[in-house]
């Protein structure tokens, strides 16, 4: 019998009779006039009270856990330095656990709101799977930043020359590298491009060699050159006598005879020396009778 009223119903949208939609009305309009407003008004007033309380003690628990968060990473800052910790494990240490704590303090701010925090997680776990899968680069820039801590190509205050930028590693971040440049740039590089580029560290050693290449002309006396050039870095104090400073020939150019000048220096000297007696080989040489070439051509015409 209800098999056969259920296979007799009609299938398509459901339309009350007018009779029937007045009725509701009437009900509805009934209700709203009888309402108890007084206690609505006060469930209301209830529940807003409740809610504000909920959204003072998440403020009160961030701050407070803010504070917390930075008093850890404050003394694990200083129990590393204590323990002589080098400074680039300590930078991306300390990015690290400041990133673990704060998301804890999110989870547990969430949870006083009232949010199941459960749900929260399987959807957070579901959602870092994709952007996992979308931004696996950023998973190997954090990869590549484990790999510099435990490799140590380079650490905080060398002077390294990587992917085309030079300049002084200020700070080892989770995902990049950030250097400073001698003009004072700013330059991020990403962990994983520098954890497999090919990577010049200037800082390693303590002294550098200097080396510059000095053109004189055809005819000049070659000992007299010599002679001046070795008498000019003797005279500079920065430079060392061990190993002492050398100048061979070069190269037979085509419009000069070039001299390789060497010269070994502290790695904080390097520059200074390299521009100071460029200018002093520029000054003195010409008074010892050597002249600077400039590129020429020999033309023999031969008349027929």
């Amino acid at each position: 019998m209800w098999n056969f009223f259920a296979q007799s119903a009609p299938t398509g949208p459901l339309i009350l009779p007018d009779s029937v939609q007045k009725a509701n009305l009437a009900q509805t309009i009934d209700k709203v006039i009888h309402m108890d407003y007084r206690e609505f008004f006060v469930n209301l007033a209830g529940d807003a009270v409740w809610i504000v309380l909920k959204i003072l003690l998440a403020l009160v628990i961030y701050f407070i856990g803010r504070w917390i968060v930075r008093r850890i990473v404050r003394l694990l800052d200083l129990a590393f330095e204590h323990r002589q910790v080098d400074a680039s494990l300590r930078s991306f240490m300390r990015n690290m656990i400041r990133v673990i704590f704060t998301l804890l303090l999110t989870l547990v701010i969430v949870q006083t709101l009232g949010i199941n925090v459960t749900s929260i997680i399987a959807l957070f776990s579901a959602a870092t799977l994709a952007i996992g899968m979308a931004l696996s680069g950023t998973a190997q820039n954090f990869a590549g930043g484990v790999m510099i801590l435990l490799m140590k190509p380079y650490r905080v205050g060398d002077f390294i020359s990587a992917q085309g930028q030079s300049g002084t590693v200020r700070e080892i971040k989770l995902f990049s590298t950030i250097i400073t440049t001698g003009d004072n740039r700013t330059i991020y590089i990403p962990n994983n491009s520098i954890a497999t580029a090919i990577v010049d560290n200037y800082s390693t050693a303590g002294r550098r060699r200097v080396d510059w290449t000095v053109s004189i002309a055809y005819g000049d006396d070659i000992r007299v050159a010599r002679e001046t050039l070795l008498e000019i870095l003797r005279a500079d104090s920065r430079i060392q006598t061990e190993p002492a400073p050398v100048v061979w020939v070069a190269t037979l150019g085509e419009s000069s005879v070039d001299l390789s000048v060497r010269a070994w220096v502290n790695n904080d000297d390097y520059w200074n020396v390299f521009f100071e007696n460029n200018e002093r080989f520029y000054n003195l040489l010409p008074t010892r009778g050597i002249h600077f070439p400039f590129p020429q051509i020999d033309v023999h015409m031969q008349q027929e």
